[in-house]
């Protein structure tokens, strides 16, 4: 069977529909208790490191943590005062996963341009698994 559209196109689609922000912008509001950054990567790729402080919620789940109505049910993600910022390994994901949960209903849904990889490559600030269950300072 032929696929009739790619993932670009579903990539570029949902890219059209979803707030973007910078690397820059979201560095500059990590301190804002109003915004929680979420990494969406598989558990697998959080061995290189993470945002600072982002919450994993990993893709697979995602919908069934947000929707009130699923056993899974994460009550963060029903919290209307929070803007969740995600981001993925190269923003292609999060922007896909940003526009799901917009068609769910969301409006407090954004992403991260580039990913986590433009995270590092702009040298924002990151901590691995180990720094994160350590001692908090």
């Amino acid at each position: 069977m032929p696929i009739t559209k790619g993932f670009r196109a579903l990539v570029d689609e949902a890219m059209a529909e979803v707030t973007t922000h910078s690397v820059e912008a979201v560095r500059a509001r990590l301190s804002d208790d109003s915004v929680v950054i979420v990494d969406i990567r598989d558990v697998r790729e959080l061995t290189g490191g993470t945002v600072t402080g982002a919450v994993h919620a990993p893709r697979c789940m995602l919908e069934f943590w947000v929707d009130p109505e699923s056993p899974y049910h994460k009550p963060m993600w029903a919290d209307e005062t929070k803007e969740f910022i995600l981001f993925c390994g190269a923003g292609w994901r999060s922007a896909l996963a940003a526009k799901t949960l917009q068609d769910m209903g969301m409006t407090n849904v954004s992403h991260i341009d580039g990913g986590y990889a433009e995270w590092v490559k702009q040298g924002a600030p990151t901590e691995t698994l180990e720094q994160r269950k350590g001692p908090k300072r």
